[in-house]
């Protein structure tokens, strides 16, 4: 669909990206009798950041029975924790079976969304056209825009360069010298798969994680067997799944004392395998296990052991000419550079596309930090929800099952809006304030501020806007529905378009459905 044939094309709903969150949203329009959306995706085909994310041992470090859909069980997982081809190929079967190749605009990137008052909807500009919506689900998610310091000199390296998140299938990295920058979850990935090919590798640790042996394994034939034929036992194992890490949260958000047994563990993972005692120190972390995320490898630490590889205590502060170099003055020649760097996760790069009812950006409201009413919708951005929005993420579950809880949100917030009659909704500053005042008090005593670390979690003031200090199941109770005293509720001008839009008296609290569901109507987890 080109911008000269419908230059203006309105639609209910505007789903923004199509990975879990958008593919999810898309499904869950469809079970509430709504039709009249797109999915608008900025790349040519679906999956989000496991389209992205495509480099050598790219996988799930959350079992694959619980990192899928509770609606959408996948009996054929080929291993315990699935690999990024698997996870892409679940995805595509999800647009297949749930009919949403009809909504899907490939190559529609969003340009800008703007909230006009006037016609109380919102204004979209994409690269390939205009819309026009009711409502925006902004479901781009954090880890979609990779974050890549701008380091001195780097603009001169006569080598390759690329994030782990655009990997370079093309640039054969045989018989090379490679840097890789970080020691994320991707790093711990890429690093095993490319050491024995490379001449050198370089790694540049500005911290080290704590890595914990990962419990993966082949799903034998007659598991799968058992999976497609009795659906029973599959459910079982994910509910056994989901049961083990909600018992761990406690650890992570009101007790972090009781984590010193797995950072026992996580220390002799890494003393059998580092037996230089020099090498081993530079890779023992300082802080508390769990403060930063923990990883999970068989395979990093005996590559660092390797010959072949120099673990750099330091992060990297320049590139000088074809070289290196480290914040300690360490030096090392290399012919490709590969930053494994992580997101724009506390900065999302869409905040500056989307502008509210009072004129400014995202960007600008959230200047001081992210914060929005149960992780979804903001205050001066009426009928705008987020899917994986702040504070909604996870340090040790499946981020699947609070996208699930997300979207009970969004389909209940539909059905109010057409119950009450109103054009929108707009969270109200108070309620805003005291829920993020709430989650943060709750903040104070979890590992992810008391650690002794500086992680991604942590936004430029210190504060963690990204994590969910409590487990799925309360954050599934507190998005079962929308409670309208939140909200103030917008009705469309009538008089000239300037004029303030009136409240109106709240709806009941039970309104009639909107109509049947598209789709029949999925178990819940």
């Amino acid at each position: 669909m080109g911008s000269s044939e419908r230059p203006d094309q309105h639609v209910r709903v505007a789903v923004v990206g199509s990975g879990f969150g958008g593919l999810g949203a898309a499904v869950r329009l469809r079970e509430e009798g709504v039709t009249d959306f797109v999915v608008l995706e900025r790349a040519s085909s679906i999956g989000g950041t496991w389209r992205d994310n495509s480099y050598p041992g790219c996988a799930c470090d959350v079992p694959s029975h619980l990192y899928s859909f509770s609606f959408a069980p996948n009996p054929d997982w080929p291993r315990t924790f699935s690999g990024q081809p698997e996870i892409r190929a679940y995805l595509e079967r999800i647009a297949d079976c749930f009919d949403l190749r009809p909504h899907l605009r490939f190559d529609h990137e969003l340009l800008s969304a703007r909230w006009d008052a006037a016609e109380t909807r919102w204004e979209l500009e994409t690269s390939q056209g205009r819309y026009t919506a009711d409502v925006v689900v902004a479901a781009c998610g954090p880890l979609s825009d990779p974050s890549v310091p701008d380091l001195p000199g780097i603009a001169d390296f006569p080598g390759k360069v690329f994030h782990s998140a655009r990997w370079d299938h093309d640039y054969d990295l045989a018989g090379k010298r490679v840097a890789v920058v970080g020691t994320g979850a991707s790093a711990i990935q890429i690093v095993p798969m490319i050491q024995p090919e490379v001449e050198r590798l370089v790694l540049l640790q500005r911290t080290p994680p704590w890595v914990m042996p990962r419990m993966d394994r082949d799903i034998t034939a007659a598991e799968r067997w058992l999976y497609r034929r009795v659906p029973a036992a599959q459910r079982a194992l994910r509910a056994a799944l989901w049961s083990i890490r909600e018992y761990q949260v406690g650890a992570f958000v009101k007790r972090p004392g009781l984590l010193g047994a797995a950072q026992r563990l996580a220390k002799l993972n890494l003393d059998q395998h580092i037996k230089d005692p020099a090498l081993r120190a530079t890779l023992t972390p300082d802080y508390r296990f769990g403060c930063k995320r923990v990883l999970l490898s068989n395979t990093y630490y005996p590559a660092l052991a390797q010959p072949n590889v120099d673990v750099v205590g330091s992060g990297l502060a320049e590139v000088r000419g074809s070289s290196v170099v480290a914040a300690d003055g360490t030096a090392h020649e290399v012919d490709a550079i590969i930053f494994s760097t992580g997101f724009h996760v506390t900065d999302m790069p869409i905040g500056s596309r989307i502008t509210g009812a009072a004129g400014r950006t995202l960007a600008e409201e959230w200047e001081d930090g992210m914060a929005a009413l149960r992780g979804t919708t903001v205050s001066g951005f009426p009928n705008l929800l987020f899917v994986v929005g702040p504070n909604t993420g996870l340090g040790n579950s499946s981020m699947v099952l609070m996208i699930e809880s997300q979207l009970n949100y969004l389909a209940d917030y539909l059905r109010r809006l057409d119950a009450s009659g109103v054009a929108a909704l707009d969270v109200t500053a108070t309620a805003q304030r005291r829920w993020n005042a709430e989650v943060q008090r709750r903040m104070t005593r979890t590992v992810w501020n008391t650690g002794g670390c500086r992680s991604w979690y942590l936004d430029a003031n210190g504060n963690n806007t990204v994590l969910w200090p409590g487990t799925t199941a309360h954050f599934r109770r507190e998005t079962r529905s929308v409670d309208l005293s939140e909200y103030d509720l917008l009705r469309k001008p009538t008089a000239a378009p300037a004029a303030v839009p009136a409240a109106v008296p709240a709806a009941p609290d039970e309104p009639a459905s909107p109509g049947t569901p598209a789709v029949p109507s999925p178990a819940r987890a």
